[in-house]
């Protein structure tokens, strides 16, 4: 019975993670007339608002533990910042050094960041299992990036890769910050509608800034409602019931699928083709995802006779 409950926290994780890696598929089909800055927003202000109205409704019903003191307003907050600091920071990476070198080094960072910090403010070591898999994915990641292929990979310069970086660093801010708020009795629903909410609330003025003109158009229309829907409301919703029963370092590394899905959609769909370094980078990371959420044995200690 213990063990049912992270499987299936981790194949909800694993969801998300599947749904996530559909954005850049989607955008590519889309095809639309728009700077990726404004498709950020877009996403998060769709997406944000549909969390944000499932929350207050649950939130009138069950009248929760975790009710907005000031701790948890500051969390909020802070979350909020997250997810709205990762979509600039995430597109600018992708915009300057590729779509795959990117993603790949925002999501192989965020693992890393998010076990540090988790250390840092908790005052606890990762799991040896923990680091030696998330040793192995990320070794994955790096083949699948391509980042041993040679200077060219990195033609983006430095500036590129600290934008990616700090990708992974709101990541990680905002699923501690989740992980936080679901650690003092929040719902899962709860906890991601006021972060996206607040988050989409703040993305209003972005949008109109960088341009909003595509999104009434069919294509823009069906692309703003596939990646608020599908890779912001479900994914999300799916993401936070997953974090509740597992650690934070540990869905921070499950979802590396992302990349790992956005590949086979890239090949399924957009007719892309893998070198064999990234294949190989690909079938390590699936290996360490397959690792990761396999159930971990319990030691038993020796039980000592007590005196008569």
């Amino acid at each position: 019975m213990c063990n049912n409950v992270p499987m299936r926290a981790i194949f909800a994780v694993l969801f998300a993670a599947l749904c996530f890696g559909t954005t850049g598929t989607a955008q590519a089909l889309a095809a639309v007339d728009a700077s990726p800055l404004a498709v950020g927003a877009a996403r998060v202000l769709v997406g944000g608002a549909l969390l944000g109205g499932i929350a207050l409704v649950s939130w009138r019903r069950s009248r929760p533990v975790g009710r907005i003191a000031p701790g948890n307003l500051a969390r909020v907050l802070v979350g909020a910042l997250g997810v709205l600091t990762y979509q600039p920071l995430f597109f600018a990476g992708t915009s300057s050094v590729g779509v795959a070198l990117g993603t790949v080094i925002a999501l192989g960072a965020a693992p890393v960041f998010t076990g540090v910090l988790d250390s840092v403010i908790h005052r606890r070591r990762p799991s040896l299992r923990w680091c030696l898999v998330t040793a192995l994915a990320l070794f994955g990641v790096a083949l699948a990036s391509g980042v041993f292929a040679g200077a060219e990979s990195m033609s983006g310069g430095p500036l590129g890769v600290l934008a990616s970086l700090g990708a992974g660093l709101s990541y990680a801010v905002y699923a501690l910050a989740s992980k936080s708020l679901l650690d003092r009795g929040w719902a899962s629903s709860h906890v991601m509608g006021a972060l996206f909410g607040s988050a989409a609330a703040l993305s209003l003025p972005v949008l109109f800034a960088a341009g909003a003109a595509w999104v009434v158009t069919p294509r823009g229309l069906g692309l703003t409602l596939w990646l608020g829907v599908i890779t912001v409301a479900v994914a999300y919703l799916s993401f936070g019931w997953g974090l509740r029963s597992l650690s934070a370092n540990t869905v921070a590394t499950l979802t590396l699928a992302e990349p790992l899905t956005a590949a086979l959609l890239g090949i399924a769909v957009l007719g892309e083709t893998l070198s064999p370094m990234t294949t190989l980078g690909f079938v390590i990371l699936g290996a360490a995802l397959v690792l990761l959420s396999l159930p971990a044995r319990e030691t038993r200690r020796p039980r000592v006779p007590q005196a008569a």
